[in-house]
């Protein structure tokens, strides 16, 4: 299935004015977004950590 230079240029088109709407963000912006990030990373691993640790501490309190 070969693309048509039409549908290609299409959507470099597309891409193109997405691109142009978007802006860099602010510092605050930026900053409230990573500590989002890193709060929702941390929360994952914790839950991975107590998942660990049920799964090798329960079976042998069994």
């Amino acid at each position: 299935m070969e693309m048509k230079f039409e549908d290609l240029s299409k959507k470099l088109q597309v891409y193109i004015r997405i691109l142009k709407l978007a802006k860099r963000p602010t510092r605050d912006e930026f900053s409230k977004i990573s500590k989002i990030a890193g709060a929702a990373m941390a929360l994952v691993g914790l839950i991975g950590f107590f998942i660990y640790l049920l799964m090798t501490v329960l079976p042998e309190a069994l």
